[in-house]
């Protein structure tokens, strides 16, 4: 019975399940984002996030306990040197799941997790939404998708028009100056003659 089991064993042995989630938990330092189920994610994120705490203190004891769990060099010093530096002044939270919709073969449901500091599409989103102006819309003016096409073609015949008479006064003023060019040539004419 699972009576006050917290944790999701995933249908798998107390080893096979550490060992993916050690895994799972290198792939996402190196990689700062994964696509897994749900599921794995969930537990992830509880097996990660206290990782993650403890590299706040950069001391040998204590990339000695993350070292326990990750059993890998490369994920320590990328949590400790890079990630570290970045979450620093984070409380807790330092990844998020994104569902993406079910995977085609089994209908598993999919997502991705990643760690919050590194994601730049949120991060721009979330500096540039103060500068976002917001605009009231009424429902009663709506026009229908004809009438705006039809609104459109009028507004660029308009323009093709405007812009054609715009034409002709160039070329009505490229006359005037040839026939003010061409003036003094015959008061030089003239001068000569006399």
């Amino acid at each position: 019975m699972k009576h006050k089991k917290k944790f999701n064993h995933l249908s798998r042995t107390s080893a096979h399940r550490k060992a993916m989630l050690a895994n799972m938990a290198c792939s996402l330092i190196m990689h700062k984002r994964i696509k897994t189920t749900v599921a794995k994610a969930k537990a992830l994120r509880m097996y990660v996030e206290p990782l993650i705490n403890k590299s706040k203190n950069d001391s040998t004891h204590s990339r000695r306990m993350v070292f326990r769990y990750l059993q890998n060099k490369e994920a320590v010093t990328e949590l400790f040197r890079d990630i570290s530096e970045k979450v620093a002044n984070r409380p807790g939270g330092y990844t998020r799941i994104l569902k993406l919709g079910n995977r085609q073969g089994d209908a598993a449901e999919m997502c991705l997790i990643e760690l919050v500091d590194y994601n730049e599409n949120m991060l721009s989103a979330k500096s540039g939404e103060g500068e976002k102006k917001r605009t009231r819309r009424s429902r009663r003016g709506k026009k229908s998708s004809k009438s705006q096409a039809a609104e459109q073609v009028a507004e660029t015949s308009a323009e093709n028009t405007s812009a054609v008479e715009d034409a002709e006064v160039v070329e009505d003023s490229s006359s005037n100056v040839q026939d003010s060019n061409s003036a003094p040539a015959d008061n030089d004419d003239v001068k000569k003659e006399e």
